[in-house]
């Protein structure tokens, strides 16, 4: 209600009064029961009438805004106005805020006082600047109630049994959703610490290679390295703490692998095949006494001669038809359709070969088993006088199978025994004509149970890819869906039979007490696969490296006996994944690199191009290109253990890295990279007798003899002398120099015929040694050089001129300091003054034609200016000492005595005149002597 006082009265209002609806505003001047004034204050009853009687009643207190009280308050606010105008500026111009402004305005500068905001107004500005809403937020987790949250969001009758299961069936997927992407969290940050992990070894490992651990004792570095963190139980821990248990097992190793390795490279030399794979199984058969780990290297080994279908042995080379029986080398021999179109027939046909070759070794490796069982339990097996496969097989299912009179349960039998585990077994085993044989004897019984069994088992095998029609799969198909898919008492045995025939469920994997081991699982996935049809090896590999190394081998802490991950590779055609699998064990690194090259000759690994290798892991992972391994990174790895100690063994090794050379650009990088090996061999070799052994030299007659790299220059792609020359020996002997290794250097210089740069290092090594007082090893070796390789040079008339004559020089001067260190003053200065360095005629002009051509003069000799000149002083000293005392005629002392004054003097001109390039010292020391030998 409001009111406002008017001439004659007073106007009211009522808002929202009785029935009327809110918002409306009228006049009800008949229901003020009584209207009084006081002080600007309005008293008002009201109430509602009814024919004339009241019949309720209320009390307003109203203030009343008269039009004298307006007019007050404009005069105040004029006053207010008049306040300051005797302080205003014309220049500022005036600020009229209404009474909001004023407010809106104190409260901001309230704000900004200090002490006044707090962390969360910072954190809502904060927030606020990446569009965050922090108090919505705030705001909408306050009145989040979480009790409803799993609740249906209409309610459920009790009898709404329908909705019920709807709304259980969706609380179900949202718990299966959840529960799947936590486990793919925990399953994403378990692998990225295991890839940390083991990237963190690998580094480790490299760097420990780098500081020389392997060779030496445990140093400083790796002490310090082995006490990270990362590396508590890494490979420096094993390397250095167990090295000198295993060190002899892998000496005796890595010799039996080298002489695999020295034959198969003078096989290619001979240009003819070589069964490396055969090889190295015989040599880790050989080392499984002392190794436990041979017997596992020669299954995996064993897998690839299946896959690459090597023979055991090839015949002499003596042997008449031996042209005929090695014209298709194994060299290469797959390498065209490994690294091509992975599409085309030729690439369908490998694969096949490959899962073919890989089953078939696990079904030899199976039978090795089985007779070892029969034999190890010869009173269960019962095998009798009967050497046959199948009754073998039968004495094996006796062992297995058969418990306290009774066959287990699921074994069907028929006629009396397990013929269908009988028939598995056989072809399990590879026997499977036995295994058709064995279903035709048994055909009568066999069809009474099955009575298209026997037809369909025929044709299966007599197949050449064990494949059956489509028609033929259908009625298989149906016959397995009928009665077997879903029997709990069908023969497991039965079951597989048909699965392999029809090829059926390749989904479904396992097989319940038949596929009970790896290799049996890995057996059947490889029997089940179609090349033509659901992916075929590709997919089963797919399949593979989506388990992962745990499935097969266990946490990486608790890892079983055997390591079959890099076998599980081999089998599906991942080779150089295997490779890696085995490099990355510390006690497999051996085995990984002689199956690197066993598979580069037979071309079935694929390396990278220099941008894509890593210095980290060998392996290059693209996703763009198939895997590749560096077999360049590994044979360095492995040989650099043993290079200085046995150069030439390290050597053969470098040359299998040129098998790649077919694989394009890729091909001569590798090539590049086998010549830059085979130069760091010649540099770390220690030098003696075996380094000209690998690198040649010259025979006391002068004539020259070939070394070991020369030797194999085929194997590394040189075709000529030239190319041998230039990419080795030069290249060699720059990187000789660089390394300090100066005798060397020029050797390799001088085999390589580039005799001017030969007399060039000698005169500046010989500079460089002839200040020393006394000459180490190193500086005498370099002297012996020097003194061969001029009398060579002297009688073929080689390299004549200004380096020729320097190296004559500065040999002179060492010879001529020898002989004073001797106490031979007199054989020096004759040694000396046949050098023509110092003039000592006593002929002033010759003595500065001397001085004026001594910048012609070899840098070297220039640089020992200071050497001969106070040892020809010296000399002079010396010899006159010994006249002065000697028991002479006196005319004769007087005139040696004045022969040697001359000279002394002429010495002491000379160094006069090249006073400034020598230091005040050895002039003083000239002079003092001088002065001795005038008195």
């Amino acid at each position: 209600m409001r009111g406002v006082q008017e001439e004659g009265g007073y106007m009211f209002w009522i808002q929202g009064f009785s029935s009327y609806s809110a918002g409306t505003e009228m006049t009800f001047p008949e229901i003020f029961q009584s209207i009084t004034e006081d002080r600007g204050f309005v008293f008002v009853t009201v109430g509602s009438a009814k024919q004339g009687k009241w019949l309720s009643t209320s009390e307003f207190v109203i203030p009343v805004i008269s039009e004298l009280a307006m007019a007050d308050l404009s005069a105040l606010l004029n006053a207010s106005k008049n306040l300051t105008s005797h302080l205003s500026r014309p220049d500022l111009p005036s600020v009229n805020l209404s009474l909001d402004q004023i407010e809106a305005q104190s409260r901001r500068l309230v704000s900004r006082q200090p002490g006044t905001s707090t962390d969360v107004d910072r954190a809502n500005f904060l927030l606020a600047q990446a569009h965050v809403d922090a108090p919505a937020l705030s705001s909408s987790i306050a009145h989040l109630n979480t009790a409803t949250t799993f609740t249906p969001l209409q309610a459920l009758q009790d009898t709404d049994v329908a909705g019920y299961l709807r709304h259980a069936h969706e609380q179900n997927l949202i718990s299966t959703i959840e529960e799947g992407r936590k486990e793919t969290q925990e399953e994403f940050y378990r692998v990225l610490e295991e890839r940390s992990q083991r990237d963190w070894e690998a580094k480790k490992k490299r760097v420990f290679e780098e500081l020389g651990g392997r060779v030496g004792g445990e140093n400083k570095g790796a002490v310090e390295l082995k006490k990270s963190t990362h590396g508590k139980n890494g490979l420096l821990g094993a390397s250095t703490s167990h090295a000198p248990s295993l060190s002899l097992q892998m000496q005796s190793k890595m010799m039996a692998y080298d002489r695999v390795v020295t034959e198969f490279n003078a096989a290619r030399l001979k240009g003819t095949s070589y069964p490396i794979v055969h090889s190295l199984i015989d040599a880790s058969v050989s080392l499984s006494a002392s190794d436990p780990r041979g017997y596992e290297t020669a299954q995996t080994l064993h897998v690839l001669a299946r896959i690459t279908d090597e023979p055991p042995a090839l015949p002499p080379i003596e042997h008449a038809g031996a042209h005929i029986l090695n014209a298709p080398l194994f060299e290469r021999k797959y390498a065209r359709t490994y690294l091509g179109d992975q599409e085309s027939r030729d690439a369908v046909a490998l694969r096949k070969q490959i899962a073919r070759g890989a089953r078939e070794a696990l079904e030899e490796q199976y039978w090795d088993v089985l007779e070892r069982t029969v034999q190890a339990r010869p009173t269960e097996a019962r095998l009798g006088g009967d050497p046959s496969v199948n009754n073998k097989v039968r004495a094996f299912l006796a062992v297995r199978f058969y418990r306290n009179g009774e066959w287990e349960d699921r074994i069907e039998l028929v006629a009396g025994q397990p013929i269908w585990a009988k028939l598995f077994f056989l072809v399990r085993t590879g026997h499977v004509h036995e295994a058709l044989q064995e279903a035709l004897q048994n055909q009568q019984v066999i069809e009474h149970r099955e009575a298209s069994f026997i037809s369909h088992f025929k044709t299966w095998i007599e197949s050449p890819e064990r494949k059956l029609p489509k028609a033929h799969r259908d009625h298989l198909q149906a016959v397995y869906n009928a009665h077997m898919l879903h029997s709990s008492s069908a023969d497991p045995f039965k079951l597989a039979l048909y699965k392999l025939m029809g090829k059926l469920e390749p989904a479904r994997r396992n097989v319940p007490q038949v596929t009970t081991t790896t290799e049996d699982w890995l057996w059947f996935q490889l029997a089940m696969i179609d090349e033509d049809e659901e992916g075929g090896l590709r997919a089963l590999a797919e399949v593979l490296l989506g388990y992962g190394e745990r499935h097969f081998d266990g946490a990486p802490g608790q890892q079983r006996g055997r390591r079959i991950w890099p076998s599980v590779l081999l089998i599906c055609g991942q080779f150089e994944r295997a490779v890696a699998a085995l490099w990355e064990n510390s006690e497999t690194e051996i085995e990984a690199v002689h199956l690197a090259i066993a598979l580069a000759y037979h071309g079935l690994l694929r390396v990278p191009s220099r941008s894509e290798t890593s210095d980290v892991t060998p392996l290059s992972l693209s996703p763009s290109s198939p895997p590749a391994l560096s077999l360049s990174t590994l044979i360095w790895r492995y040989v650099r253990q043993f290079v200085k100690m046995d150069a030439k063994e390290a050597l053969q090794y470098v040359y299998t890295v040129c098998l790649s050379a077919d694989q394009g650009e890729v091909g001569k990088e590798q090539v590049e990279i086998a010549w830059e090996l085979v130069r760091r061999i010649i540099v770390l070799a220690n030098s003696g007798p075996a380094w000209e052994e690998l690198v040649g030299g010259f025979r006391a007659d002068g004539s020259r003899f070939s070394g070991v790299i020369e030797q194999g220059a085929p194997l590394l792609r040189l075709t000529d002398a030239k190319q041998y020359n230039e990419h080795i020996l030069i290249r060699a002997a720059r990187n000789s120099e660089e390394n300090d290794r100066l005798s060397e250097a020029i050797k390799l210089y001088n085999l390589a015929g580039d005799y001017g740069t030969v007399v060039a290092c000698l005169a500046t090594a010989l500079g460089n040694t002839i200040a020393q007082s006394g000459p180490d090893e190193k500086a005498r070796s370099i002297e012996r050089t020097a003194n061969e390789i001029l009398r060579h040079y002297e009688r073929t008339n080689r390299a004549v001129g200004k380096n020729r004559d320097a190296v004559v020089k500065l040999l002179k001067i060492r010879e001529a300091i020898e002989a004073k260190a001797n106490g031979r003053p007199e054989v020096a200065l004759e040694v000396l003054e046949s050098t023509d360095l110092v003039p000592v005629s006593g002929d002033v002009a010759k003595i500065t034609k001397r001085a004026e051509e001594f910048k012609e003069l070899h840098e070297s000799v220039q640089r020992n200016l200071q050497v001969y000149l106070p040892l020809t002083m010296d000399a002079l000293a010396g010899v006159h000492q010994k006249v002065k005392s000697t028991m002479v005629a006196d005319a004769t002392r007087q005139m040696t005595l004045a022969s040697i004054r001359t000279k002394s003097r002429s010495l002491m001109v000379f160094a006069g005149i090249l006073k400034y390039r020598m230091s005040p010292d050895v002039y003083s020391y000239l002079a003092r002597l001088d002065v001795e030998i005038a008195l």
